[in-house]
């Protein structure tokens, strides 16, 4: 079966281009209609409630705030207030969040916090926090933490004794893992592969038997030998490949690992954000040994009906396969006495 690619759809607000960042709401309605009365209604609800948060004082301590990973309308109220009252907002690149504030005509400090310069920033935000300061920390985009730095300064702040809080909101893992039609009950999210090809290897063989859906990051120029890896190592399993989500450009491929490595590898050139998604692997039925070794045990202090019935919920087997097996299994116990 060939990987199947849903092609990209025009929706309101998707690109969030620098060149959008001034332009009125409604030159993002790509579809040209003119608001009806409940879309109205819902801006001026949508407005008095954001007048309503920002006259609030706003409490000092640490607040990690969720924002957009392409398309700019996708941020919420209670984001928006947060960063206009907060004192300081923290980014990992202050030119590109400037874009976001500017968009939204927010005006508060941007300061710089990333991974080169955390060390010494750490000890100069917990004293604003002891002046009694608000701060907001931001990411490039989605949800700050994730696959980014910061969690050092919240343990920190919490150590310290200052209030932190999250406002949730966009997240690239869970915006790919929903629309990729895979197992959604239990994941796992493992941020980058290493780049190099036998660390990348050995951290794949370590996630292998992992019994839950992956979700991963990677670079455009690494894609291709990443979804080899991951086929010869974890199987042909279900998967997917999001890119540039919720911007004009997403794409979502479906398929095996192995015709998405293929169709990768065939392209001139990828680009964008990328997030790989990993079905888990099939369950293995159990063996008659492994059924009988279990059964045994149960039957020390159960009759062979409770045995046959635990052992069958435990192992996910026909309770008349665990009973026949008990039978002869007694059966082979008597004769050998």
């Amino acid at each position: 079966m060939a990987p199947t690619n849903q092609a990209p759809v025009a929706q309101p607000g998707r690109d969030a281009q620098p060149a959008d960042a001034s332009a009125p709401s409604g030159a993002h309605n790509l579809a040209g209609s003119a608001p009806n009365d409940s879309a109205k209604s819902v801006a001026a609800r949508a407005s008095a409630e954001l007048s309503h948060l920002a006259a609030k004082p706003l409490p000092p301590g640490l607040y990690l705030v969720a924002t957009p990973i392409g398309n700019l309308s996708d941020i919420t109220l209670r984001a928006l207030s947060i960063l206009a009252s907060a004192d300081i907002v923290l980014a990992e690149d202050t030119r590109h969040s400037a874009k976001l504030l500017n968009h939204y005509a927010i005006k508060t400090k941007l300061r710089p916090y990333h991974e080169h310069n955390a060390e010494r920033e750490r000890p100069a935000i917990l004293a604003n926090l002891k002046a009694n300061m608000s701060v907001a920390l931001i990411s490039d985009a989605g949800t700050p933490l994730v696959s980014d730095p910061g969690f050092k300064l919240v343990r920190d702040c919490a150590d310290a004794g200052h209030m932190v809080t999250s406002l949730p909101g966009p997240s690239a893992p869970l915006a790919a893992l929903l629309p990729s039609g895979l197992p959604t009950d239990t994941f796992v999210f493992a941020g980058f592969l290493p780049s190099k090809n036998k660390a990348r290897q050995a951290r794949i063989s370590e996630l292998a038997a992992i019994p839950a859906t992956l979700v991963l990051f990677e670079a455009p120029s690494r894609l291709p030998a990443t979804l080899g890896d991951l086929a010869a190592l974890l199987g042909d399993r279900p998967a997917a490949v999001a890119r540039e989500l919720t911007k004009l450009n997403e794409e979502f491929a479906r398929g095996t690992l192995g015709e998405l490595a293929l169709d990768f590898a065939a392209r001139e050139s990828i680009k964008g954000e990328i997030v790989i998604v990993v079905a888990p692997p099939e369950e293995q039925a159990a063996t008659d040994e492994q059924v009988e070794q279990r059964l045994s045990e149960a039957l020390q202090d159960m009759s062979l009906r409770d045995a046959a019935k635990t052992v069958a919920q435990e192992l996910s087997i026909p309770r008349n396969r665990a009973y026949e097996l008990g039978l002869a299994l007694k059966r082979t116990t008597r004769n050998a006495d």
